[in-house]
């Protein structure tokens, strides 16, 4: 672990990558068991956000494959893209409840990185993204000719 010098600057030692949190090295078993739940659970449900948009993308190319699923296909992915965004805030949630705790020893002198915002932009844009497709597709099947093309659908009086 990085601790301050005696000038009162942070030396790292070793720059070598390794898995984090790790049980004997970061004490897991016994000081720290909350935070690596916590920041495992974090870890589990950002990889579980990241299966969900090639999940998307899938049922975007199977959905437009023929005319009646693309009327169809909108509400399956505005869900899955839903589900993305809120694995993705959860996750957001809790790193950033870790941080605010200062839950773990080191983090008293850690700040948020480029990560950090990256990751807040990633699950706004998804929401706008769910949101997007949520509209385009309540639009589409009302009839609105914005939102389904030149082949909107005209419900027979």
């Amino acid at each position: 672990m990085p601790g301050p010098s005696d000038s009162g600057n942070i030396v790292h030692r070793d720059y070598e990558c390794r898995k984090f949190p790790m049980s004997v090295t970061d004490r897991c078993e016994n000081d720290n068991k909350a935070f690596c739940l916590a920041w495992t659970s974090a870890a589990f449900l950002n990889e579980i956000a990241l299966g969900f948009g090639p999940i998307s993308l899938l049922a975007i190319l199977f959905g437009v494959s023929t005319h009646s699923r693309r009327r169809r296909i909108w509400a399956a992915v505005a869900g899955l893209v839903s589900l993305q965004a809120i694995c993705q805030i959860s996750t957001f949630g809790i790193v950033t409840d870790t941080y605010l705790t200062s839950s773990f020893p080191s983090f008293e002198r850690a700040r948020p990185g480029t990560a950090y915002i990256l990751h807040t932009l990633c699950w706004i844009s998804s929401v706008l993204v769910a949101f997007g497709v949520l509209l385009t597709g309540i639009s589409a099947g009302a009839g609105h000719r914005w939102a389904a093309g030149n082949r909107f659908y005209q419900p027979i009086p």
